[in-house]
């Protein structure tokens, strides 16, 4: 046996004992972790009790109750004039102190201005600071001063224009810009409909509320789909909600399927059967159904790298767990390689030069 003859023998021999583990394509076992990885990927296997324990819905189904602080805010909200705004003041039967707004002039443009010290000017009560106060404390100020000159004054305050205090909302709404601040308070759901309600490309999952340099992420899914009123909260001057689009809001599915790629999750999430079903399925001559994974970031209180799931769909009855394993954003559904199919594939690839090299030796062989 030549050189050449014994070369081809060794290495046929290497590639079936280790087929697997050269075998290009996606291949992976449940607790294989390399030593560096050991500690932080922990494994579970995806059965009723993993579903109730780490989906979705098990783990941020809210309890229904009512939102005493929400409710407690509105009862007692009361707008606070400022800077700009527009006040509407009327002393009944005094109607040379009321400021008439004439058949070409509205309240607002005919009203007193609120200056940029803070105060108003009117008549017989001078210069009057009204920043920072509520219409009934105006009111009573008003009043208090005008008792001087006229016996039980009857006086009324309103907000002709309000100026002075903004909510802005940004992001994925039809209408995205600026709300005013009234006396009529204003709730997240009212902020969003004043703005033309949500875009087709809105992240119900990812909405942020800044407020005083603070950031709140908001669940939209949970307050419009689970009735979480806890999402819901009063809105303040200055206060920014931003709606996020959904090109975040991902899982990717990889490995042997038909279309790895990408899959954007729509507003009722998505299911490890329905990520697969977009994917076009397994591939079936070299997919192993038992080797279905959902690689998931764990938590950082865990310490842990990552979370990893197995579904062993070769029994029909586990894509009925598929179907009730919900993702979550950002997680990696992973397909791997059947033995059959990695060892195939070694041999396409050494195949060719195996031959090279088988000829090569029989042409050594002729020669001599």
């Amino acid at each position: 046996m030549t050189s050449i003859q014994k070369l081809i023998i060794s290495l046929s021999t290497a590639a079936f004992l280790s087929g697997c583990a050269l075998a290009p394509g996606s291949f992976m076992e449940a607790n294989e972790a390399s030593p560096e990885l050991a500690g932080q990927v922990q494994f579970y296997s995806i059965n009723s009790e993993t579903i109730a324990a780490n989906s979705n819905l098990a783990n941020n189904l809210p309890e229904l109750a009512e939102n005493s602080t929400f409710e407690e805010e509105r009862a007692n909200y009361d707008y606070r004039v400022g800077r700009g705004d527009v006040l509407n003041i009327t002393v009944w039967d005094h109607p040379e102190l009321t400021i008439p707004a004439g058949s070409m002039r509205s309240a607002k443009e005919a009203g007193n201005w609120v200056h940029n010290d803070g105060t108003i000017f009117y008549p017989y009560v001078g210069r009057i600071k009204v920043e920072g106060l509520k219409v009934t404390e105006i009111r009573d100020l008003v009043a208090e001063r005008l008792s001087r000159y006229i016996e039980n004054p009857q006086v009324d305050v309103t907000v002709a224009g309000f100026l002075s205090q903004r909510i802005y909302v940004t992001g994925e709404v039809k209408q995205p810009g600026v709300l005013p601040v009234t006396n009529v308070p204003t709730s997240l759901i009212e902020a969003i409909n004043a703005s033309g309600g949500l875009t087709p490309e809105s992240n119900w999952e990812n909405v942020t509320l800044l407020r005083n340099g603070t950031e709140q992420k908001i669940n939209l899914r949970r307050l419009y789909q689970q009735g979480d009123t806890q999402q819901n909260i009063l809105l303040k001057p200055n206060d920014v909600l931003h709606i996020a689009r959904s090109d975040d809001n991902k899982v990717f599915v990889l490995g042997e399927v038909r279309k790895p790629q990408s899959y954007v999750m729509g507003r009722s999430g998505m299911t490890l059967a329905e990520a697969l079903a977009e994917a076009g399925g397994l591939f079936e001559q070299s997919a192993d159904a038992s080797g279905v994974f959902v690689i998931r970031q764990a938590s950082p209180e865990t310490g842990r790298l990552a979370d990893v799931y197995q579904l062993n769909a070769k029994n029909a009855t586990a894509l009925v767990l598929a179907e009730q394993f919900e993702l979550q954003q950002r997680d990696i559904v992973y397909v791997t390689a059947a033995p059959v199919a990695r060892w195939n594939r070694v041999i396409s690839q050494i195949l060719p030069s195996i031959t090279g090299l088988y000829s090569l030796g029989r042409f050594q062989t002729d020669i001599k």
